[in-house]
């Protein structure tokens, strides 16, 4: 055990106390043995390569389902809004028909009240005689 003063103070002092100087094995850092390798024969490498490309064509496949579903549902959205904007063009189109129509028929009741009183203005026998 070993005690250094650090340095006074007007409060107090400040010591540091070591109990045990660190040792050299501790200072290097301790690596795990690795597990030794078993020799693989050539079947049991060949089954894990079997087992790879199994993995590998299995997350293709995957991936082209994953894509062709993403395409459909892109296809739905696009038929989808190709509906919506056709009904849209129909209905604006049906009410342009109708309020051509209303303004159509108001013309030719404006005409056809403006002619009666024209001819009511001919015909009418007239208010001042000349005697």
């Amino acid at each position: 055990m070993e005690v250094k003063q650090i340095n006074k103070r007007a409060s107090g002092q400040a010591f540091e106390l070591i109990l045990k100087p660190p040792s050299p094995v501790s200072e290097a850092p301790r690596t795990l043995a690795s597990p030794k390798k078993k020799e693989l024969s050539l079947e049991e490498i060949q089954k894990k390569l079997e087992a790879a490309e199994e993995r590998r064509k299995s997350q293709e496949a995957q991936v082209l389902k994953h894509l062709a579903e993403k395409r459909e549902h892109e296809r739905e959205v696009l038929q989808k809004a190709l509906e919506e904007n056709n009904n849209f063009s129909k209905m604006a189109e049906e009410k342009l028909i109708l309020k051509m129509e209303q303004i159509k028929e108001n013309r030719e009741a404006n005409l056809a009240a403006l002619i009666e009183r024209l001819q009511e203005k001919v015909t009418a026998p007239s208010l001042l005689t000349l005697d």
